[in-house]
């Protein structure tokens, strides 16, 4: 018999928030941090990066439970200078440091036209693309990369052991058209992804991935034991050298500046932070800027398609339309994350939000 279709749900976003904001106070998250966590996670959601949006919930739980995310404190400053600033965040909610980062770079900005945090021992910050849009709609440029120190899944173009973590580069800028988001991988896919695929017993549409030898694979159980295989550089077994580079960049950004990498002892799950805020008005202008970039936008959404193609968009123009639709209809949730969720809701007596019909 044909397998039948997959039921999606629909959730009214608010109500997810509201539900995570709960789940991570009952584990020990102020209201101020757990709003903070859960907020990001839902807007990675409504975006539709759904691996880096609630699927993360019940980890960051788990983290908290075995004190492995602080949830108390706040982070040290070891260094402060006029537009720059580096900090420890002593594990504590990657968001929540994330986003005060953001509003300390924003203020320097202001200031002196550039800002700029880099973070040390952050925990997870979630899905780059989540805080792109607050700083563009505020007039700013942003820069934010990270790299996982304790994560080694991509190996350099031409080895065959894993080193690198993914190590996303994310950007983004206002135009007249709309805020472009940029959020991509140094590698040609996630971990995040992989393993959703390993667990449903699918695979890689392409082959994204080589196993131990160095053979290229579609099959994400190269990655999991027996095996010890590794995701390729962006760019893949064609152009890898490209995604490498850009990995040793986002090293030396995070790991380089903040002081804390791949050979420090004691790593644990969670994330290096570069995160830098460009006001335009300190450079040509703001009105020189949205000429420009207003410019090049129109240039590549009236460039023609090609067969297949029905319109050429924006980096993001997608995610943001996708958000304002799911706003309206309600957040599309994978059931994978209902069913990774549910053991949690039990335990804290809660359960999953009632669907929109």
């Amino acid at each position: 018999m044909p397998s039948q279709p997959m039921v999606v749900m629909r959730h009214d976003a608010a109500t997810l928030r509201a539900m995570a904001q709960a789940m991570l106070e009952r584990v020990g998250l102020s209201s101020d941090r757990a709003a903070d966590v859960a907020d990001i996670l839902v807007e990675g959601d409504l975006m539709g990066h759904d691996t880096h949006g609630l699927q993360l919930l019940p980890t960051y739980l788990a983290e908290i439970e075995s004190g492995s995310m602080a949830v108390e404190g706040d982070f040290d400053v070891l260094a402060d200078r006029a537009a720059v600033a580096t900090w420890d965040g002593k594990r504590l909610p990657g968001p929540w440091l994330t986003l005060r980062a953001m509003d300390s770079a924003m203020a320097r900005a202001r200031d002196y036209g550039t800002g700029t945090v880099t973070i040390r021992r952050a925990h997870h910050i979630g899905c780059l693309a989540a805080y792109l849009e607050r700083a563009a709609q505020a007039g700013f440029v942003i820069l934010l990369y990270s790299s996982a120190p304790a994560a080694q899944s991509v190996a350099p173009f031409g080895g065959t052991h894993p080193l690198f973590s993914p190590s996303p580069m994310a950007a983004g800028f206002p135009t007249p058209q709309g805020p472009v988001l940029i959020d991509v991988s140094t590698s040609i896919t996630t971990v995040g992804m992989t393993t959703r695929l390993y667990k449903q017993g699918k695979r890689l549409p392409h082959p994204w991935l080589i196993d131990e030898h160095g053979n290229a694979s579609n099959d994400p159980a190269v990655l999991f034991a027996p095996h010890a295989g590794s995701i390729l550089p962006l760019g893949g077994l064609d152009a890898g050298h490209k995604g490498y580079a850009l990995s040793l960049m986002v090293e030396a950004l995070t790991a380089g500046l903040s002081g804390h990498g791949r050979d420090d002892p004691g790593k644990n799950w969670g994330n290096t932070v570069f995160l830098q805020i460009l006001d335009p008005s300190a450079f040509a202008g703001e009105e020189a800027f949205a000429e420009q970039m207003g410019w090049i936008a129109r240039a590549c959404t009236d460039n023609p398609p090609r067969p297949g193609v029905d319109r050429v968009r924006l980096p993001g123009q997608g995610a943001l339309e996708r958000k304002a639709r799911q706003l309206r209809d309600g957040v599309a949730l994978n059931p994978a994350i209902l069913s990774q969720l549910q053991p949690w809701l039990e335990k804290f007596g809660m359960t999953v939000p009632a669907a929109l019909t």
